[in-house]
């Protein structure tokens, strides 16, 4: 698969909105809440896909209502509750705080949530098996492969001392759980571990400014919308300071970072979609297990390595899922 190809399946999702809001009121709807706005390029795709598989179309018999903080953390409480006093058939809260949020904004609209970690241990629900009365969803399992990749680094990097990782700040339940896997891998490499905040494109500049004086070896980037939504930006930077770079999804390297090893998101928010059309169809949440992504892929990027000047070992070529020529 190509980066073209890659981007060009994305353009469609921007004209969504317009359908969603020329439907007739008797559709069922779909409230869709974004933490950043970038994100529903591929995300909002991958939504809709699992609806249509459901049997529920944009445009024919299912209407969208976008709501978007467009990086806004602060907003996502308040963009929630109109969706709730709307009121919407379905919530689709994309992200850790959009699931939260959603949560607290109502006990009777059901909720499709898709996070990164551990949705129990996060309150918003007591089982896997048996989620809350309006409330399941989708559980990626990014957190728990942190530290593989911070061993992906070190085995590019073997003689460096140190690796960053790159945080928002202002998603901190998510941060703090990331952080903790990953101090507790460097422990174990004997490697330093410098904690990078970043939560807008200037504070990117500052962080890989910041990552290349310190001269890491490389810089893990977290599974955090911002970050996913900002993968060019992220690229260049790292290019820039010749920093190797590794992402959580398998998406992030084929729009050009140099690796990634983790889940395709898409899968994560196509099943997303397929929740929410089973509930528009008549299930109930609670009857809903929460899916775990459990498919991991290791993806590299021949043309940004060679942009790195990098040369990825044999052996792991060999262990790649996909090769980006």
């Amino acid at each position: 698969m190509r980066r073209r190809e890659f981007i060009a399946g994305l353009a469609g999702a921007a004209v969504w909105p317009v359908m969603a809001r020329a439907q007739q009121p008797t559709m069922p709807t779909v409230g869709i809440v974004l933490t950043g706005g970038g994100s529903k390029r591929y995300t909002v795709q991958a939504v809709v896909s699992g609806l249509s598989e459901i049997g529920y179309v944009v445009g024919r018999n299912l209407a969208i209502e976008f709501r978007s903080a467009e990086g806004r953390w602060e907003r996502v409480p308040d963009l929630t509750a109109e969706l709730v006093s709307r009121p919407v058939d379905v919530i689709c809260a994309m992200t850790t705080p959009a699931a939260l949020a959603a949560k607290a904004a109502t006990q009777s609209i059901p909720i499709v949530f898709m996070v990164s970690g551990d949705p129990v241990a996060m309150g918003l629900v007591t089982s896997l098996n048996h989620p809350e009365r309006n409330i399941t969803g989708i559980s990626n399992l990014v957190t728990k492969v942190l530290p593989k990749r911070l061993e992906l680094l070190h085995e590019l990097a073997p003689r460096a001392t140190s690796f960053a990782f790159l945080l928002n700040p202002n998603n901190p339940i998510h941060s703090a759980a990331e952080t903790k896997e990953l101090q507790d891998a460097a422990s174990t490499l004997g490697v330093r571990l410098l904690i990078l905040n970043a939560s807008d494109q200037s504070e990117l500049e500052i962080a890989f400014t910041t990552a290349a004086r310190e001269q890491v070896g490389g810089i893990i980037i977290g599974s955090e919308p911002t970050f996913t939504v900002q993968t060019d930006r992220i690229v260049a930077l790292a290019t820039r300071q010749a920093i190797p770079a590794i992402f959580a999804y398998s998406e992030q390297s084929i729009a050009g970072g140099l690796a990634s090893y983790g889940t395709r998101i898409t899968a994560a928010y196509q099943l997303l979609g397929n929740y929410a059309g089973r509930i528009l169809k008549g299930e109930k949440p609670i009857d809903l297990p929460v899916q775990q992504v459990t498919k991991i892929e290791l993806v590299l990027n021949m043309k940004t390595a060679k942009a790195l000047g990098i040369t990825f070992p044999n052996a792991l070529l060999g262990r790649a899922d996909e090769v980006i020529e």
